[in-house]
């Protein structure tokens, strides 16, 4: 069973989804192709950067397969294994979707125990133009698992999703990235030109 918790829809002006919105319409990242299926140049202005944090440990994980999938729409996956490595990240490129492993290490050294998945949330946060941010949820208890909901929530999560384990999982994540990519640029590339 998969759950997903979505935010409340975000005001409709044009301030909300961090400006005005690119004229390229955006694909069904879900199913019907997308109008352009080209792959992204090096150099080229990426029609949307997604920041990607992941703590797992496994080879050809979801985190893999995902930027396989988008890059041929234009779409630059930033990947970042640490909470150190995506505020450098922030720091370089603008933001415009953030996927959020609650279990991402602050410090990528290994002896390190702190967590940088809630740290990582605040420092979206207070961006200028927060991104929509899509939270994957750590294994944890029932009691746990309603806590990091809900503080994932305050921070300012558009959804909260369990770990993409199958190609299933893989397609609601590809989903709840078009849902965001619909709810906060409505429907429409906020990067450049591909």
């Amino acid at each position: 069973m998969v759950s997903l918790r979505f935010h409340p829809e975000p005001p409709t002006n044009g301030d909300a989804a961090g400006g005005t919105p690119a004229a390229n319409p955006a694909p069904c990242l879900g199913g019907v192709p997308a109008p352009f299926t080209q792959p992204a140049q090096p150099d080229a202005c990426p029609r949307l950067n997604l920041l990607l944090s992941y703590a797992g440990w496994q080879r050809d994980s979801w985190a893999d397969r995902l930027p396989l999938l988008l890059e041929p729409m234009g779409v630059r996956a930033l990947r970042a294994e640490s909470g150190k490595e995506a505020s450098d990240v922030i720091r370089s490129y603008p933001i415009h979707i953030a996927v959020v492993d609650l279990g991402l290490p602050l410090d990528p050294t290994p002896q390190a125990s702190e967590e940088g998945g809630f740290r990582l949330l605040e420092i979206l946060a207070r961006l200028a133009s927060p991104p929509p941010t899509v939270v994957v949820k750590r294994a944890a208890t029932h009691r746990d698992e309603s806590r990091e909901l809900a503080a994932a929530l305050r921070c300012g999560a558009f959804a909260v999703v369990e770990r993409p384990r199958d190609v299933h999982g893989l397609e609601t994540m590809l989903d709840v990235l078009r849902r965001a990519l619909v709810r906060f640029y409505r429907g429409r590339w906020p990067g450049g030109l591909a």
